[in-house]
């Protein structure tokens, strides 16, 4: 169980590590601390733990909204054309990426396969995402406020998740990305008056 673990966390890890070479720095937005992984040909042969249906629920809907919090960044950031939309969404599309990365581990059917911007196939999803950009196209201090709102929802629903999940891996994942929802949260709290 612990081989699954090490390499679940190297794998879902990879990229964020990939794209910050000094980890401890902390003025990088998607700081993580660096793993050590020893290669292991134990690590390729490992078997898929069972999810109950409240962490496979929680995987589909966390996937979904990331997308959410990437594609209301991308189209409020082309409006305002202002660095937090910019830096912040591509920092979403990260945590997209470590979510598919468990979606496809666990072989549970991407709900987010249409990668494109806006297109939702949760209905109630498409409806927020219509909602959120609507409302951050008033102005520059709605559309901080809609970050903020999406901060605080990704929060929320990551503390929820992470008190059902029993699989050390996915609870790790999501410990991860609600530090980084935290300082996404306060970047955008420092930009509203």
């Amino acid at each position: 169980m612990n081989t699954i673990i090490v390499f679940l966390i190297a794998f879902i890890s990879l990229p964020v590590l990939a794209s910050n070479p000094n980890p401890e720095n902390k003025n990088n937005k998607d700081s993580c601390k660096a793993l050590i992984v020893q290669n292991d040909e134990s690590l390729i042969n490992s078997e898929i733990m069972e999810l109950s249906d409240e962490e496979q629920n929680g995987l589909i809907h966390m996937r979904v909204e990331e997308k959410l919090a990437r594609d209301v960044y991308i189209t409020l950031g082309e409006l305002w054309s202002v660095r937090i939309f910019q830096n912040i969404q591509k920092s979403e599309q990260r945590h997209m990426d470590a979510m598919k990365r468990l979606v496809d581990f666990y072989e549970i059917p991407d709900p987010a396969e249409n990668d494109e911007v806006g297109i939702f196939s949760v209905v109630e999803f498409q409806e927020l995402y219509d909602e959120l950009v609507e409302k951050g196209t008033t102005s520059y201090q709605d559309a901080m406020l809609v970050g903020k709102a999406i901060e605080e929802l990704d929060i929320a629903d990551l503390e929820d998740q992470i008190e059902l999940v029993d699989n050390p891996d996915i609870k790790i994942v999501y410990e991860n990305l609600k530090a980084a929802s935290e300082r996404h949260l306060n970047a955008f709290n420092r930009h509203i008056n």
